[in-house]
């Protein structure tokens, strides 16, 4: 087989080999590390992966495209699994109210927080939205990630604003390199003319937009916001398990704030991921991991908020649950596109060594959407998905903080993003 193009030399090729499944445990430390590794790739599959040169069968000819790895640290793309990447407007007022001591909830309250969003949202038009995200995907990007989760829920009971955003959501998953995977999420708060009567309004996210979103093909999951003065965990019940009935996967907003029983609602209902998890109780980890619901967790958020707590990530890797990690990007909670931070706070703040870092943020990202057959783990067959860090080893993008070690980026074999393009001397 022919290779059209080929990395070389490279240092330290963290190539993920192993089960196409999440893992755990000290699966969670078992990188697949090569020295002085090569990847061979066709068309938009890995077609070879090992160590020093290709073997005879892999051809290449004068159309062949090598890049040297000498000096670098090769990974999957990352997987940024958890965001809200189609929003109006942003929330940069808000800082003052927190720096004087307003909590999340208080802000929310007083008709900030998402209702700002919500109205930002619905006044702006498509090409507007499209063009908001699209920068972001391309910030993204160049920080290494090439699959995104992007939620809905700034449209609330406006179930135009909701299919706007996931309209959005598959237009860039079309146009743009990074692939986009929709989340509905119509139940990310209350509405305040339903503030009386939640379950009205709950009835119209089951009845009327469930059924609507499944039979457009709009999203592969159904999220909810389970936490205090939101939707308790039998409103949150009932929204998941009505997604299931249509096709949509679940995933849940839980126990971010409050101790609610998220966690275990997520084992009862069978999500893919529960995510946040800061207040989980231990009962919950320990029903999460018999039920294998992937904990996706959102140490910016945790920073952003300066609650001064954190998910209890040790806790959960030692009980056996699958941790993956996501940027939370959102004009409100988290305004930061930064994968590569988020797996610096995951390190620094909540102790994962790096090779556990590298895992959530590759194939156990992939996993927590459903997608670790395809992507997340350098391996033949695989998508062609992989960055280029500048860095000599793992250890040092964790260490190195607060900067962007991407020098190229390839995605479905092609090289999108190149750094020494995007300086300006």
């Amino acid at each position: 087989m022919k290779a059209d193009l080929v990395v070389k030399n490279i240092d330290n090729l963290i190539t993920l080999k192993g089960p196409s499944r999440a893992r755990t445990k000290e699966e969670m430390r078992e990188i697949g590390l090569i020295k002085n590794g090569i990847v061979a790739i066709n068309g938009d599959k890995i077609i070879y992966v090992g160590e020093g040169e290709l073997p005879a069968d892999i051809e290449i000819d004068e159309n062949t495209l090598f890049l040297d790895g000498k000096g670098k640290t090769v990974t999957p793309g990352l997987v940024d699994s958890h965001t809200h990447l189609v929003h109006g407007g942003s929330r940069e007022h808000e800082l003052a109210m927190k720096l004087n001591g307003a909590k999340y909830l208080d802000i929310l309250e007083a008709g900030g927080g998402i209702h700002s969003t919500v109205s930002a949202t619905r006044k702006a038009s498509f090409d507007e939205l499209y063009r908001k995200a699209k920068k972001s995907l391309d910030i993204m990007l160049g920080y290494g990630v090439t699959t995104v989760e992007a939620k809905s829920g700034y449209g609330l009971d406006d179930f135009d604003t909701e299919i706007k955003q996931m309209g959005i959501a598959k237009k860039l998953d079309e146009d743009h390199p990074v692939d986009v995977v929709s989340t509905f999420m119509a139940a990310h708060a209350i509405p305040s003319k339903y503030k009386d009567n939640p379950k009205e309004f709950i009835n119209i996210i089951i009845s009327e937009m469930i059924p609507e979103v499944a039979k457009r093909n709009l999203a592969k999951f159904c999220d909810v916001f389970c936490e205090k003065g939101v939707f308790t965990v039998e409103e949150s019940k009932k929204i998941l398990e009505a997604g299931l009935s249509h096709g949509l996967l679940a995933k849940v907003h839980a126990d971010e704030i409050e101790s609610l029983g998220g966690a275990e609602l997520a084992a009862e209902v069978g999500c893919v991921s529960a995510d946040h998890l800061v207040a989980a109780s231990d009962k919950g980890i320990k029903m999460m991991a018999e039920k294998g619901v992937i904990a996706n967790l959102l140490p910016a958020t945790s920073f952003n908020l300066q609650a001064n707590k954190f998910a209890k990530a040790r806790k959960m890797i030692e009980e056996g649950v699958a941790v993956s990690l996501s940027t939370d990007y959102n004009p409100g909670s988290c305004p930061t596109e930064n994968m590569q931070l988020v797996m610096s706070f995951a390190s620094i703040i909540m102790k994962l060594t790096p090779e556990e870092v590298i895992t959530a943020a590759t194939i156990n990202g992939a996993a927590s959407l459903k997608l670790e057959e395809k992507i997340g783990s350098i391996e033949i067959g695989k998508k062609a998905d992989l960055v280029i860090f500048d860095a000599p080893n793992l250890n040092y993008i964790i260490y190195h903080f607060g900067i962007n070690h991407t020098d190229k980026v390839v995605k479905n074999g092609k090289v999108v993003f190149e750094k020494s393009k995007h300086i300006s001397c």
